[in-house]
């Protein structure tokens, strides 16, 4: 199994639901109605998922804004975060199954749902991919997928993620936009200089939303 895992989420919301989520503490566990059953259904049927370190008691913009700062400072964990033509859109790489990172932005996103413009249930996606694109919508290697409700968040045994999938391929273009741009700066780092790779590259607009940014503690 590839050591790139991925989370990644469309949810339809305003501007300001966008914000309001941003600011607001992420309820604890109890938002997600089945975390046992995170795998269940999925390539990973059957495996426990360890809950116990969740982050909760933060809000999504400090959680995010952290993840910011580590990539600026050279961490490969980088990601989009945005709100772009009336949705959250988030597509993050891990290097790993860090399950508090990952189980803290699953949370972060199921906490979303209070905020969200669209009646029907969002989704989010967790994935392990090599090259950290996003798999066929009928592929057979999906780990997770949250749906996201107004009052709570379960996970879903299946799903039919055509539409999930299209609605996603703008966030996974922005991703590798950035990727690209990020291994650009560090091929032309001089890494015998002694001092520490930074950029300001996941700050651009174009990958975190600069509401995101006023939770940065180097902002």
């Amino acid at each position: 199994m590839s050591d790139s895992f991925m989370v990644a989420a469309r949810i339809p919301m305003t501007r300001e639901g966008f914000e309001s989520w941003l600011d607001t503490p992420v309820p604890d566990l109890g938002r997600i109605a089945n975390p046992e059953e995170m795998f269940t259904g999925w390539f990973w049927d059957g495996r426990p998922g360890d809950w116990t370190t969740v982050g909760a008691d933060l809000t999504p913009g400090e959680f995010f804004a952290e993840r910011v700062d580590d990539a600026c400072g050279g961490d490969e964990e980088c990601g989009v975060v945005l709100h772009r033509d009336g949705a959250l859109e988030v597509y993050l790489f891990h290097l790993g199954y860090s399950e508090w990172s990952i189980h803290t932005a699953l949370l972060v996103l199921a906490a979303a749902g209070e905020f969200k413009s669209d009646p029907a249930d969002g989704t989010a996606l967790f994935w392990a991919e090599t090259g950290a694109n996003l798999w066929p919508a009928d592929a057979d290697g999906w780990l997770a997928v949250l749906s996201v409700g107004k009052d709570e968040a379960r996970f879903v045994g299946e799903r039919d993620l055509t539409d999930v999938v299209a609605a996603l391929r703008p966030a996974e273009s922005r991703f590798f936009e950035l990727v690209g741009r990020l291994a650009e700066e560090s091929e032309d780092f001089d890494w015998d200089s002694g001092e520490d790779f930074e950029t300001e590259t996941p700050r651009d607009p174009a990958f975190t939303d600069p509401a995101v940014l006023e939770h940065s503690e180097t902002e």
